[in-house]
């Protein structure tokens, strides 16, 4: 099946982003995982949360194609512990972690209930 699309919430350079409700991380997110699309990992960062009662990980697939010369060293696993706060992952490398197309893959262990927030840290400018 496919990958469930998570948008982005850009962060506002010199004001606020009142804090997003998140995706939630249910039994379609937990077996396809989900693409973050038009991706631009060195400014992509993650903010999971897990409501399980127990440590559940977050993993980060290394990419594909030409332009992940650096997938060799493979995806980045994280143990989010149980009824967390936030957890925050990233921003990513696109050399390790972009697949075609411009996107990046997240998976989630099996039972993994919570949230996900895909950021966008603003570049910076003159």
């Amino acid at each position: 099946m496919a990958r469930t699309a998570v948008s982005y919430s850009p962060l506002v350079p010199n004001s606020h982003l009142t804090s997003p409700a998140g995706t939630t991380i249910d039994a379609t997110l937990v077996t396809n995982g989900v693409v973050i699309n038009n991706v631009d990992p060195e400014h992509t960062v993650l903010r999971v949360t897990n409501s399980f009662t127990g440590a559940k990980n977050v993993t980060v697939k290394a990419g594909s194609g030409t332009q992940s010369w650096m997938a060799g060293q493979g995806d980045l696993t994280v143990s989010v512990g149980a009824n967390t706060g936030n957890e925050f992952l990233g921003p990513f490398t696109s050399a390790r972690f972009q697949q075609d197309g411009s996107t990046m893959y997240v998976d989630f262990e099996a039972g993994f209930t919570g949230t996900i927030t895909v950021l966008r840290v603003p570049k910076a400018w003159n």
